[in-house]
């Protein structure tokens, strides 16, 4: 697959690898499937207060094995998502089935959904921004997929000393959380700097979290944003 705006062969590869694994909750993905009860509910609550109740349409976007998807599709959104690793599409839709749900799951870029008109009222981008090749043209990627009433959300990695040793460092080599070389730190994208660009699409930053890990408690929302954080734009 070739190297774009919203995807580099490399990345793909690495997840087209891991995707056996997609959904032990020991495995690789396990930081994933750890956060995903905040992430998943902080988004749900969000879409409800701007958008209302019913089946919205939301796309989740680099969607892996439909950790998040299923997720969302469980808390009444008409799903669909998309990954360019055709491995981890096919681990997310025969697990949606086993679980008897109905999710558009579908191997490509968020191109290929652009460049056919399609529009959701909500999109969500998570943990993805830190792997992209052109993180300007991701974001004008995601403005074009949104409704013009639609939200968009983007959990990601801040790049500050604490998220090196920590997230990086920490995750991969130490405590050998994540694989190695999972991450480039220098790709981490500051809160700031994520606003700047989602300005540069059109995009309004509506609210922020920080995201923090509690070894007793799990993950929690929190103002401590200094390594994981999620972001909420508006595109209206």
């Amino acid at each position: 697959m070739s190297t774009d705006g919203s995807v580099s062969a490399e990345e793909v590869a690495r997840f087209d690898a891991l995707a056996p694994r997609w959904w032990d909750v020991r495995g690789p993905m396990r930081p994933l499937h750890q956060m995903n009860t905040l992430r998943v509910g902080w988004v749900s609550r969000r879409i409800r207060a701007q958008l209302g109740s019913g089946a919205l349409p939301v796309l989740d976007l680099g969607c892996g094995g439909g950790i998040a998807t299923e997720a969302l599709a469980r808390a009444g959104f008409a799903m669909q998502g998309i990954d360019a690793s055709a491995e981890a599409i096919g681990v997310a839709r025969a697990h949606a089935a086993e679980g008897g749900l109905e999710i558009g799951y579908r191997v490509g870029l968020a191109e290929d959904l652009a460049a056919q008109g399609a529009r959701f009222a909500a999109v969500t981008a998570l943990e993805i921004i830190e792997h992209v090749p052109d993180q300007a043209e991701f974001l004008h990627m995601l403005a074009r997929l949104l409704r013009p009433d639609g939200v968009l959300f983007i959990s990601t990695l801040n790049r500050t000393l604490r998220s090196l040793a920590v997230a990086k460092i920490g995750a991969e080599y130490v405590a050998r959380l994540l694989p190695a070389g999972t991450h480039d730190w220098r790709k981490f994208v500051k809160p700031d700097e994520l606003a700047a660009l989602g300005r540069g699409a059109g995009l309004r930053l509506t609210d922020v979290s920080g995201m923090v890990f509690d070894p007793a408690s799990g993950w929690r929302e929190s103002r401590d944003t200094s390594i994981n954080y999620i972001a909420a734009f508006s595109a209206g």
